[in-house]
């Protein structure tokens, strides 16, 4: 989730509210979306430092019930094919619809609106997403440096994920900062382990970072959570074309 300049908020929100619930049914024809640079090229393999000792999540009750939502595999096969997104992530996106707070009413299309614009599904720059959630490759977002985007300094804590110790990067398929990461990360497919490229822990972790704002079915909410995610005008409209989409392919 990057910081950018706000322009337009309130056109913006107010056009979204009337149609919020619309995107939350489950996205323009195939093309891409979204101008917010993945970098291709730079894997967590080249890092100066080793990878992250990724934390336990202990087996709490709620642990226990992620591991138990399970998705129909037949609805899960039928609708990925349907959306022409890639079935581990279809699969992640439903859980993570499922397990969210009950209050929150999330929809699986708005967590696949956000995947598709921050990595298309874990897929951007040919990679391949695995059935274990994790992309063939990191996916690690630029430096965050103060020139694009708002400049985060790393940490020696979150230098551990993407290996640069001047700046901090985004990281994985729903592009969390690592300070955002520690805060919310999250167990999304019951494994014991929260790990920011495991599509299954990201699905979850952003769909609780989405349902601070509320119900995201009630008027004004789905707008207003998705530019908490990334606060861009432009962002809240590729997120709301990508779910609509994936609506009108699977309704």
């Amino acid at each position: 989730m990057r910081l950018t300049h706000l322009i337009g908020v309130v056109g913006g929100v107010a056009l979204l509210s009337a149609t919020g619930f619309a995107a939350q049914q489950a996205g323009q024809r195939d093309q891409v979306l979204t101008g917010y640079k993945i970098v291709p090229a730079q894997v967590a393999a080249t890092a100066t430092n080793p990878a992250p000792a990724v934390p336990d999540v202990p087996t709490t009750s709620r642990a226990r019930s992620r591991a138990d939502a399970a998705v129909d595999p037949r609805w899960a096969r039928r609708t990925a094919e349907a959306a022409g997104i890639p079935l581990p992530a279809m699969t992640a996106y439903a859980r993570a619809s499922v397990l969210a707070p009950r209050q929150c009413r999330i929809g699986w299309t708005t967590l696949a609106g956000i995947g598709w614009v921050e990595s298309q599904h874990g897929t951007i720059g040919d990679r391949q997403l695995g059935d274990d959630g994790y992309s063939s490759e990191p996916i690690l977002g630029p430096a965050l440096d103060g020139g694009l985007y708002a400049a985060v300094p790393a940490t020696r804590d979150s230098a551990r994920w993407h290996g640069d110790r001047q700046w901090d990067h985004a990281i994985g398929p729903m592009q969390f900062i690592p300070s955002t990461w520690r805060t919310w990360q999250a167990d999304g497919d019951g494994d014991g382990v929260a790990d920011p490229n495991d599509i299954d822990d990201a699905s979850l972790a952003a769909a609780d970072y989405l349902c601070q704002s509320g119900d995201l079915m009630s008027s004004g909410t789905w707008s207003r959570s998705i530019l908490s995610y990334n606060h861009s005008t432009d962002y809240v409209l590729n997120v709301y074309t990508a779910a609509d989409t994936y609506s009108d392919r699977t309704g």
